[in-house]
């Protein structure tokens, strides 16, 4: 047994035996004040149930009825007096033993053993049943004997060693039934803390459903994400190493080749140029992802329109897309305003354009689509392109870091990047991003903003969408 278990077993065993000594305590002193009182009538259940009968007797059936009940019952000889101290069957009643009945009468609330009827015929009559024990006869109560003196103050010592044995069973059921969870968490911890993150605590906990269960089902889901991270780590570090290797090793070819044909120094000297443009990209790139993977984005107090951003976009997406004999069409027609980074924001918009462009076929039109849905707060920008698409097992891959599409990695010449620094900046903007195949061929990326305001200001195309 852990130290838990003896603190838990400790303070449950403090608390009931706490609960076990006041409640004796409580019987004692009502045990002591019932034996303590003493009184010529009878308080028993029993003589509250003749009482109530009597009086029922009495108010429904009268004087005559109820005389015939006394007459006929061989116990609990009811005595029933008018306000003339005068008894129904003509029987000496002690006057102390009517006034007592009378001050009861108006003390006690809870068991009612006196009654007082008023009968059909005019009287009032106070029903009560003397004590067996000062009856004289079964007619006269007594008094020439004194009380017998208060019984000394004791515990029920049988009860509470039931009882003490009884809580020292139940706190160790309760102390283990606390502590083994929580063991179970501090083990899982420990394998945690030292790189093990294969422990499973919901199958251990699967008859639980408290908030311990529930504290061991968070651990599971934390376990896995910190696996992910780190499988995810160690790919990022494989993909890094694979992209560097090939630039580094044409650097290496391009300098060797240099010193054995020194007249082709000019054209080896572009082709290290080239590669060194190459690998800063990466680098850049590599930089910027780790930049918002923690969460550092910089200043996002900007007020971004989005039409002027979306328009500066299109323009130089459609100055690109020409070059190759492809076509980018598109009006952004919203004066929705973003609040965040515009610098960033036109990264993204531009890296899923730009891919956008890789992606389709010769003499093919780019579509860049904008909505705004005011019921949801959101500005949707869709960028359709007519391209060979994505496998659907591949359509969430293509946002993790150098992934290449299978239909596209060998005509595309990016490290995979662009898609995954896009989904992280639409995210910094409390955004998403999501891809889908079209049912007429190519992808579409939808890309949904929350917006801060409308502009007041009129659009200059004087629409709030618009579907090119």
């Amino acid at each position: 047994m852990g130290r838990l278990f003896w603190k838990f077993f400790f303070f449950i065993m403090v608390a009931q035996m706490t609960a076990i000594i006041g409640v004796g305590i409580m019987f004692s002193f009502e045990n002591r004040e019932r034996n303590q009182r003493v009184t010529d009538l009878d308080l028993s259940p029993p003589a509250m149930f003749t009482i109530r009968s009597a009086a029922a007797t009495l108010q429904y059936g009268g004087t005559e009825a109820l005389r015939k009940l006394i007459l006929n019952a061989e116990r609990h000889q009811v005595y029933v007096v008018n306000e003339d101290q005068q008894e129904l069957l003509g029987r000496d009643v002690n006057p102390k033993l009517i006034e007592e009945a009378r001050s009861l009468l108006t003390t006690e609330v809870r068991r009612r053993v006196v009654e007082e009827i008023k009968a059909s015929d005019g009287h009032t009559y106070l029903l009560f049943l003397p004590s067996p024990s000062h009856m004289n006869s079964g007619r006269e109560p007594r008094h020439e004997n004194p009380p017998p003196p208060p019984p000394p103050f004791s515990f029920p010592m049988m009860p509470m060693l039931v009882s003490t044995v009884a809580s020292l069973l139940f706190a160790m059921l309760l102390a283990w039934y606390f502590s083994q969870p929580i063991r179970q968490l501090k083990s899982a911890f420990a394998n945690a803390a030292s790189g093990n993150l294969n422990d499973r605590l919901a199958p251990l906990m699967s008859k639980r459903s408290d908030e311990l269960a529930d504290l061991g089902r968070d651990f599971d889901s934390m376990t896995d994400k910190l696996r992910a991270l780190m499988e995810s780590q160690r790919r990022l570090l494989h993909d890094v190493s694979h992209e560097l290797r090939s630039p580094i090793a044409r650097l290496q070819a391009s300098i060797g080749l240099a010193r054995l044909q020194p007249e082709k120094t000019a054209a080896t000297l572009e082709r290290i140029e080239r590669e060194g443009v190459r690998m800063d990209k990466l680098v850049g790139e590599l930089l910027t992802l780790s930049r918002l993977e923690a969460g550092v984005t910089g200043a996002m107090e900007d007020h971004i329109r989005i039409e002027d951003l979306l328009g500066e976009i299109i323009d130089d997406a459609r100055f690109e897309a020409e070059s190759i004999d492809r076509h980018v069409e598109g009006q952004a027609r919203t004066n929705a305003v973003i609040k965040g980074g515009a610098e960033l924001l036109y990264r993204a918009i531009e890296n899923v354009v730009r891919n956008a462009i890789k992606q389709t076929a010769v003499d093919t039109v780019v579509a860049i689509n904008t909505l705004v849905d005011q019921e949801k707060k959101q500005v949707q920008i869709s960028v359709i392109d007519r391209g060979p698409g994505v496998p659907e097992d591949e359509l969430q891959l293509i946002f993790e870091p150098f992934f290449r599409s299978t239909r596209t990695q060998k005509s595309t010449h990016g490290y995979g990047l662009g898609l995954t620094i896009a989904r992280r900046i639409v995210e910094a903007h409390g955004g998403t991003i999501r891809a889908f195949n079209r049912i007429d061929g190519g992808l579409c990326v939808n890309i949904s903003l929350p917006y801060d305001s409308i502009d007041p200001l009129p659009s200059s195309a004087g629409s709030n969408d618009h579907h090119p």
